[in-house]
């Protein structure tokens, strides 16, 4: 830390209780009160060196000629600063360093100590003391934090302005071009063959500085100083990134219900919080409130899970509407780098119905749909199929329906959980963001199962939220043994997954067909590559030979695979069976479905070409076409 001595005299002060003393061996003349502090002092060295002291002086003796006492309860700084102005009028030595000199020229204002009362005062001592300080990181720091004290004169002295630039400058400045130090923990490790560069700890061995180093010297400071540097450093071109990093550490250090879901969340231990820093409801509220207004607004440059915490937060300490709905508009920008259990959020109002507050995320996912319809990210088109062009807009949009289904999963056992409220959050995504709609359908079933009270057409219509026909074969299975479920939802499930056997048999008899046909010309080609010499020369025999060999095991493996989907289709029928002899004939779910009778012919026709079918026949060239009329029948059937 920089210093500066003046004075050459040994010290002449003594405390004696509240009073000082000064043993010069000449009886005290004056005396003069600052607060509850007394200084006995002699006329001459004081009135010769301040103008204020010299009017006070002046007007006090031709009152009296005795001891007199004179206040100065104003002064800057108190009793330490007038202390050290009492030595620089008597000469004593006294050192000057960055945690005084804010008070003392601050003091020397107060008392017009300039060079009209003697060159070299203590002005003029002060200032150029004051230029060496904010060449120094570190002394600007502690010059800073001592402002607080004095703010008013400091103010009007340009002191905060002039040392918040030059932190600024310093912590814009790229560190690299000019050995720049690092500050923090890395600074405590000293090595051999250190450096001082302004005041700063370097190592002389070049090494990588981290953008971060001045976050943690700059959380000491109060809110109002750090905000005023924060906005310096915006306003010279610093990083969006940088800005929201020093924010978080900041917040963290501070609010201690942040930095204690911020240890507990991610392990990491936070400084305690000092003492000095109001810790009421009300100030946390304040600083809270101060931060999320200062955080940049670029998107992904703050992390959603700090915003969420941050929105955790701004509940309890009951923030303002505008700070949490200015959250809340920033968490939806970005829902889609949230985590799960960051969107449990607990009920906090006033009339606590759920356990989570449901209607928070509603929120937050209606700002995320608004911003992806209005085409904020990227243009999403919807084909017939019902698939998006373009792998960059659908990527967002269905990790937030992943997110929102496992948070639907989540929420659903609350028996406090209303049905439109569910079907509100699970409707909020569109079915083309899902592709699989297990996750809504696992919601589905855990809401039935907690909300065992409800009613047909209620169970009807939340199981309209899932596609039957975009279940994985598991899910379908499950569905199908699922009691929970209206019967109409689950003939619709057992219609949809008989269908998509049929279609893949279909396609695999298919194919295998036509491996048969190109066997077949490969070995007419072969014929008539031993008559012909040039079209022996382009096909080899070995080539010919392994291209058969592998088309007769991908026949293989397709043939067991017919085997295993023939199979399956018959254990589906017998289920359905079962099904409808315990819940009623076919007539009754043909007549829920609005199926025609002709469905049942297709499905009989369609069971009895499966079972005669056996994986060891030869598949003749009219099996596709026999598959394609049935595909066809059952289509007729199902419209």
């Amino acid at each position: 830390m920089a210093s500066l001595k003046l004075g050459s005299k040994s010290e002449v002060f003594h405390l004696d209780g509240d009073s000082w003393f000064c043993s010069s061996g000449l009886a005290s003349d004056v005396i003069i009160e600052v607060g509850n502090t007394f200084f006995h002092l002699h006329k001459f060295p004081l009135l010769s060196r301040s103008g204020v002291l010299e009017q006070l002086i002046g007007e006090f003796c031709r009152e009296d000629d005795r001891n007199f006492v004179m206040q100065l309860h104003d002064i800057p700084g108190g009793a330490k600063a007038f202390l050290l102005v009492a030595k620089f009028c008597y000469g004593v030595k006294m050192e000057l360093n960055a945690l005084n000199i804010v008070q003392l020229r601050c003091a020397a204002e107060y008392l017009r100590m300039n060079e009209d009362y003697g060159n070299g005062n203590l002005i003029l001592q002060s200032e150029n003391f004051l230029n060496e300080v904010f060449g120094n990181w570190t002394d600007s720091i502690k010059a800073l934090e001592t402002c607080e004290e004095t703010l008013s004169y400091a103010e009007e002295l340009h002191i905060v302005s002039r040392c918040i630039n030059s932190l600024a400058m310093k912590a814009c400045a790229d560190p690299s071009l000019f050995s720049w130090p690092v500050s923090g923990p890395q600074s405590t490790e000293r090595s051999e063959g250190t450096e001082f560069w302004n005041g700063i700890h370097v190592s002389s061995r070049s090494q990588k500085v981290r953008e971060d180093w001045w976050f943690e010297d700059v959380s000491f400071l109060r809110l109002p100083l750090y905000k005023r540097l924060i906005l310096e450093v915006e306003s010279r071109g610093m990083k969006p990134e940088i800005i929201a990093g020093s924010l978080i550490h900041y917040a963290r250090r501070h609010l201690p219900l942040l930095g204690r879901q911020a240890s507990i969340d991610d392990g990491t231990f936070c400084a305690p919080v000092s003492n000095v820093f109001a810790s009421s409801e009300v100030d946390q509220r304040r600083l809270l409130e101060e931060i999320v207004d200062l955080l940049p607004h670029q998107k992904y440059v703050t992390p959603t899970k700090f915003l969420i915490r941050l929105l955790r937060t701004s509940v309890i300490l009951h923030a303002s509407f505008s700070c949490r709905e200015n959250l809340e508009k920033r968490i939806g920008a970005q829902l889609e780098q949230a985590a799960l259990e960051d969107l449990l959020i607990p009920n906090m109002g006033y009339s606590i119905e759920t356990l989570y507050d449901i209607d928070c995320i509603q929120r937050i996912l209606d700002h995320f749909m608004l911003l992806d319809q209005n085409g904020n990210d990227c243009i999403t088109t919807r084909v017939e199929d019902g698939q998006l062009m373009g792998s960059n807009s659908v990527t967002p949009l269905t990790m937030v329906a992943n997110l929102i289904d496992g948070y639907l999963a989540e929420v659903a056992p609350d028996v406090n959980l209303k049905l439109p409220k569910f079907q509100s959050l699970a409707a909020a995504i569109p079915d083309f963001a899902r592709p699989l709609d297990d996750g809504i359908y696992r919601a589905i079933d855990i809401y039935l199962k907690a909300h065992h009270w409800l009613t047909d057409s209620e169970r009807e219509q939340i199981c309209r939220l899932m596609n039957c026909q975009k279940l994985s074969l598991e899910a379908s299975t499950h569905a199908a043994q699922n009691e929970r479920l209206p019967l109409r939802v689950i003939v619709q499930v057992l219609f949809f997954e008989q269908l998509r056997l049929r279609t893949s048999v279909a396609s695999w008899l298919f194919v295998s067909d036509n491996i048969e046909n190109s066997q077949n010309i490969s070995g007419n080609l072969a014929v008539l590559g031993g008559t012909n010499t040039a079209a022996a020369a382009a096909a080899p025999a070995p080539y010919v030979d392994a291209c058969t060999t592998e088309n007769r095991a991908v026949a293989i493996n397709m043939k067991e695979r017919v085997s295993e989907l023939e199979k399956e289709c018959l254990s589906m029928k017998e289920e359905l069976d079962k099904l409808v002899k315990t819940k009623g004939g076919w007539s009754t779910i043909l007549k829920k479905l609005g199926l025609r009778i002709k469905f049942k012919n297709s499905e009989q026709k369609a069971s009895k070409l499966l079972v005669n079918s056996k994986p060891d026949r030869e598949m003749s060239s009219t099996s596709p076409l026999m598959n394609n009329k049935e595909h066809h029948d059952s289509g007729e059937s199902a419209n």
